[in-house]
């Protein structure tokens, strides 16, 4: 549920935070261990799926969705206060960052949260996996500069084996709901196209990490306060236990855990930092089955394990 500066196309994750559109700032050596911070980063992406099932247990998506933005919004705003960072410049700048917004966060937060309301939210941590594969996918018509090796491809073709052995495809998919399993591969699918987008259109703006990415996040706080009105009326009561897992999945999931994030990347590189998508669907699973009491057939792990092979060869690279 996360993205980062795309140096490359298939630059992983997430269900969650937008993506940026400069390179990382110079900043001071964190006094924190860089592999704690990881850690702490992917605990928090992988409970996210876990706070959307809860949320959604008592709102309706496009409303812990909007609560989603809005607390991760106003952590970043906080941020950009704290550093004085100013706002981009530019209607055509914003212009971009609206349709970025829309792809990197208003349209997948939502699908992952109607995804939940019919699949477990270890399968959405699963489907959430797969933005690598499609991202190599769209890269091939997108980009024409990256053209994947022979490993890549094996790697495409051994993770949507994966996302077949997930859903038992042998078995005509029993058990599963076909429409809220499209919904999660469709949120999945919508972090490449957002990050070509942001490649094409955003990079090299000048403007920072921090002032990019909330000004992105306040975009789709918008998008989502014009159309939530439209499909949901205003809550009757606020159970309290679902809106703080709403309130946590966007200070945390997705407000501090960008602030993390780009921390990582400046200190590590994007190619480390990205490695965190390979942890989300072990913990979502490990959250879902634990907290939730989720069930899971033999399928689900050994899929999962399938589906990030995959992905972790397609994001290799031939040595230059």
């Amino acid at each position: 549920m996360n993205t980062v500066s795309p140096s490359r196309t298939a630059q992983s994750a997430s269900t969650s935070a937008p993506a940026s559109t400069s390179a990382p700032e110079a900043t001071a050596r964190p006094r924190t261990d860089w592999r704690l911070r990881f850690g702490v980063l992917s605990l928090i992406w992988g409970f996210s799926f876990l706070l959307i099932k809860v949320g959604t247990s008592s709102y309706a998506p496009f409303q812990v969705t909007l609560g989603r933005l809005v607390f991760g919004t106003a952590v970043l705003a906080a941020a950009m206060a704290v550093k004085r960072e100013r706002l981009p410049r530019g209607a055509r700048t914003w212009g971009h960052m609206a349709v970025a917004a829309f792809f990197l966060n208003a349209a997948p937060f939502s699908l992952f949260a109607y995804a939940e309301l019919t699949v477990p939210s270890t399968l959405a941590g699963i489907c959430n996996a797969t933005s690598p594969l499609w991202g190599m996918v769209l890269s091939l018509v997108a980009l024409s500069e990256d053209r994947p090796s022979r490993v890549r491809f094996a790697g495409l073709g051994l993770g949507f084996l994966g996302v077949l052995t997930v859903l038992g495809a042998w078995q005509g998919f029993h058990g599963i709901d076909a429409t809220g399993t499209a919904m999660a591969l469709l949120a999945s699918l919508c972090y490449p196209i957002g990050w070509i987008y942001v490649r094409r259109t955003l990079s090299g703006t000048g403007n920072s990490h921090l002032a990019m990415t909330g000004t992105q996040l306040f975009l789709a706080t918008v998008q989502l306060a014009v159309v939530t009105p439209l499909f949901t009326s205003f809550p009757t009561h606020f159970t309290l236990v679902p809106l703080l897992a709403v309130a946590a999945l966007g200070a945390l999931g997705t407000g501090v855990a960008v602030l993390i994030q780009y921390g990582l990347v400046a200190e590590v590189g994007p190619t480390t930092a990205q490695m965190v998508t390979y942890f989300i669907p072990v913990i979502a699973t490990a959250a879902g089955v634990a907290i939730l009491g989720e069930s899971i057939a033999w399928t689900t792990p050994v899929g999962a394990v399938i589906v990030l092979a995959g992905a972790a060869l397609t994001q290799v690279r031939p040595k230059s």
